[in-house]
């Protein structure tokens, strides 16, 4: 009987632009974690943000630099829903503006509602490749195929990294 092995990791490597973001923020972490309450209050509000380019949304980490140095799931951060625009003009009143800096990243297709890829990412593919965690946001790009809380659901893992 053969067992069932896991899927291997292979990124695609992308240096992204500049990119501007408007939308909500909430400083959480993985023990609270607010990620529904940030986005049912986003959505509802979405349609009032000017100069979006597209139709994606951007789930946001924004961690301090110390974080992955000791991790502790207690330990807060800040996290964005967001939709990219092309300025920042006419920010409505409850929102807020963000850059993504340029930098590369390792992109990562995900397909399904478990979660265990994040650990796969950072205990098996990032200590194997040629590269380091940078100190620049993490992001989730949920498209046209993401179905929030459906197992087809797809979405792309932006993991910032630079060369060792």
């Amino acid at each position: 009987m053969s067992k069932k092995r896991k899927a291997m990791l292979k990124p695609t490597l992308v240096t992204l632009p500049e990119t501007k973001l408007v939308g909500k923020k909430r400083s959480m972490s993985l023990i609270d974690n607010q990620t529904q309450v940030l986005w049912q209050d986003f959505m509802p509000n979405r349609k009032g943000i000017t100069n979006r380019i597209g139709n994606d949304y951007y789930s946001v980490q924004n961690y301090n630099p110390d974080y992955f140095e000791h991790f502790n799931p207690s330990k807060t951060f800040e996290k964005w829903a967001a939709v990219a625009v092309n300025a920042f003009e006419k920010i409505p009143e409850d929102m807020e503006s963000f850059t993504l800096s340029t930098g590369l990243y390792a992109v990562f297709e995900h397909k399904g509602m478990d979660t265990a890829i994040f650990q796969q990412i950072f205990t098996e593919w990032l200590p194997n490749a040629p590269y380091i965690l940078d100190h620049r946001p993490h992001f989730e790009l949920l498209g046209e195929k993401y179905k929030n809380g459906d197992p087809n659901s797809e979405e792309q893992i932006w993991i910032p990294i630079r060369q060792q």
